[in-house]
């Protein structure tokens, strides 16, 4: 591949294995929802819990590992947690990728 201008160079290996971590957190459903939802607004634990469908302990050990990732953060807000993702790119990722597969969906679900 001789000399493209538009080449860009390859990222470090620590930053490819830290990506990989993220999309693999990110490849459970549940994860992926709980995202979606706080890419939409904060929310605590228990609203989380009704919109994704989850058991509370669940979707609290999802927050747990998507807290550790530093894919989102919380705050207290009086007595209760409030989650949220700080990270605007994260959030870009989310939601263009749930959007596209979205718009998929809706122009198979026409041609059927």
């Amino acid at each position: 591949m001789g000399g493209d201008a538009t080449r860009f160079d390859d990222p470090p290996a620590e930053v490819l294995q830290e990506a990989a971590a993220a999309f693999g957190l990110l490849a459970s459903p549940a994860r992926l929802h709980i995202v979606w939802v706080l890419s939409r607004g904060e929310c605590d634990v228990s609203g989380l819990a009704e919109r994704v469908g989850g058991a509370l302990p669940a979707v609290s050990q999802h927050l747990a590992k998507l807290k550790l990732a530093g894919l989102v953060r919380s705050r207290r807000e009086g007595r209760r947690q409030v989650y949220y993702v700080d990270d605007p790119d994260v959030v870009t990722i989310v939601r263009l990728m749930v959007g596209q597969l979205t718009a998929r969906e809706r122009v198979r679900g026409l041609g059927a």
